[in-house]
């Protein structure tokens, strides 16, 4: 179904005569052949990439002789979305992912030209009991995990532009208008995917709301994801509908007066 809706939205895009340069899709493998042999450039998500590899790290960290590793999960985290935001090429990414395995013995020179050093200043850490050192179990359980084949092809192809949150986000707002659990008729679900294509087009830029200082606020949240951990999100202004029933009370104004 997926490969479907892909190939109708392509053919919808070429009809209208949008030039496409490329694409950012997840690692859907029909997904990943259709675009290969339609010859067009597919980036991946990089939140897909890096759920899928945190998973597998956790569960390695879980280990007696890889305890170690629970230190390093939110580095390796932040390095993938590093990694993909500060290159510009495919071998540039697996220059500067690979580096991690270096850093993690405290090593900060590298052979790949491409990435020959780390660009974080030189300190000493407070914590040396972090450092991992080679041909330790979890040392190479860790490097196992980050250099097998399927990885450094994906870490090669990391979204540098655009990521796939904003069709999440979509997504989440259909559910909203369209709930999975109701059954609705074909002409009842497409008017609402349209109401919610409105409501998030007008709603998608909305500023981060301030208090009655003007200072910007904040929200702590406990996602899934993070395992008990917290993290600070921006509260945004309160959605607005105007342009919504605007819409529609102009509609019913042209009915009533025809």
């Amino acid at each position: 179904m997926e490969k479907e809706g892909l190939k109708r939205s392509l053919a919808l895009l070429e009809a209208r005569g949008v030039a496409l340069d490329s694409i950012v899709t997840d690692r859907h493998p029909q997904i990943q052949k259709f675009l290969r042999e339609a010859k067009v450039t597919q980036y991946y998500d990089v939140w897909h990439i890096e759920k899928g590899l945190s998973k597998k790290l956790v569960k390695i960290a879980q280990n007696k002789d890889c305890e170690k590793l629970k230190k390093w999960l939110r580095s390796i985290k932040n390095h993938v979305y590093w990694t993909a935001a500060s290159s510009t090429s495919g071998p540039e990414r697996v220059a500067k992912w690979t580096s991690i395995l270096n850093h993690v013995q405290d090593i900060h020179t590298h052979e790949d030209p491409l990435f020959p050093q780390c660009l974080h200043p030189q300190r000493t850490s407070r914590d040396k009991s972090k450092w991992l050192t080679a041909r330790t179990p979890a040392f190479c359980r860790l490097e196992k995990a980050l250099t097998n084949k399927r990885i450094l092809k994906d870490v090669e192809k990391l979204s540098p532009h655009y990521q796939t949150s904003s069709l999440e986000a979509f997504h989440s707002v259909i559910l909203r208008f369209a709930p999975k659990n109701v059954v609705f008729p074909y002409l009842g679900m497409l008017c609402r995917l349209y109401l919610a294509a409105l409501h998030y087009n007008e709603n998608t830029d909305r500023p981060q709301a301030t208090s009655t200082s003007g200072e910007l606020l904040f929200r702590v949240s406990f996602p899934k994801s993070k395992h008990g951990e917290c993290t600070a999100k921006p509260v945004k202004a309160e959605p607005t509908f105007c342009k919504f029933y605007n819409l529609l009370l102009n509609k019913k104004t042209r009915t009533h007066r025809q």
